[in-house]
């Protein structure tokens, strides 16, 4: 019988098509080949891109210059611009303002082969220091809201170059998927006194049956309500509802590159989309939310009912999927 699920979070339902029962093997990936040609992100063509925001250079070398482990550049087809003014206005009935916010890249390696999955675990820890560094330096713009940070890795995931990179969006609102978390756990803690967010890990670590792995200070869970199958995330395990290393971005980055080597292991290397979600910069330390990373592998389309109705269908329930990943323990 399939069964219809809350996310107690974003307040979306879903439909765990329990009937298919999709096993790893039934989404019949293919492993991705890499095209080559002319990359930009690689090692020797840094003068292709922007000009370096920040960057991590064992060497001392010169900005813009070969010797970087890692790179932050601005966007060269940027959704929004940093220049000029909100000017928020109406048409009628109609809201606008002009598209000022940030548009970034982080180029995590110079080697055109490596992924998150497969990196040395310190450039990992290095890339998780980039999104503390410019969250923290756009949070100094007053006209900006919000960061989010996010990864498409592959074509059918979005990614238009096949180099791992991230992208980072400063925005002046507050997206509407961050706002309904942020709501469904304020209403939460109104009425509980309690993170949801932490009332969950708190479940998933005694039940055991969605935990995925965990070290001393962060957790990977299949959420109760997944989107999609095999959608994972990553929490802290004691509140914190922003983004700060505390001193343990190594277990972090540690966490997450096993998580995505699961992932690569169980689904032969899928695309996904990886989401960094935080609280708002008004108010960025809160007793009710929890910054988490959502992973969402690309093992399904979304098409006419799930645009119509605002449900999603998940064909793998996440109990089976966190007992697949278990098993793929690296």
């Amino acid at each position: 019988m399939p069964e219809l699920r809350k996310d107690p979070i974003a307040g979306r339902w879903v439909i765990i098509s329990v009937e298919r029962g999709k096993r790893p093997s039934d989404f019949g990936m293919r492993v991705p080949q890499k095209k080559g040609g002319f990359c930009a992100f690689c090692r020797g063509n840094e003068h292709t891109t922007p000009p370096e925001i920040a960057a991590v250079r064992p060497d001392g070398s010169l900005p813009n210059t070969p010797g970087w482990s890692l790179r932050v550049v601005s966007n060269k087809f940027p959704a929004l611009r940093i220049e000029g003014d909100l000017n928020i206005s109406g048409d009628g009935i109609f809201d606008k303002m002009n598209g000022i916010g940030a548009h970034e890249v982080i180029i995590e390696s110079p080697d055109h082969n490596l992924t998150l999955s497969t990196m040395p675990l310190k450039s990992v820890e290095d890339v998780l220091w980039a999104f503390y560094y410019r969250i923290f330096e756009l949070k100094k713009d007053k006209r900006l809201k919000y960061v989010l940070i996010f990864k498409n890795e592959g074509d059918d995931a979005g990614a238009s170059l096949e180099h791992s990179h991230t992208q980072i969006i400063a925005l002046p609102i507050v997206p509407k998927s961050v706002h309904e978390e942020i709501n469904n756990s304020m209403h939460y803690f109104n009425n509980k006194e309690r993170c949801i967010f932490c009332d969950i890990i708190k479940h998933e670590t005694a039940s055991r049956i969605r935990l995925i792995s965990e070290n001393e200070s962060y957790i990977a869970l299949a959420p109760f309500a997944p989107r999609s199958p095999f959608e994972t995330w990553i929490l802290p395990k004691r509140h914190e509802s922003y983004f700060a290393p505390d001193g343990k971005f190594p277990q972090l980055a540690e966490m997450l590159q096993q998580t995505l080597k699961q992932i690569d292991k169980v689904l032969n290397l899928p695309p996904y989309n990886m989401m960094l979600h935080i609280s708002p910069f008004k108010d960025e330390i809160n007793e009710y939310y929890h910054w988490h990373i959502e992973i969402k592998p690309t093992l399904t389309k979304t098409a006419g009912f799930e645009w119509g109705s605002g449900f999603y269908i998940n064909p793998t329930a996440p109990e089976e999927a966190a007992e697949f990943m278990r098993e793929a323990q690296i």
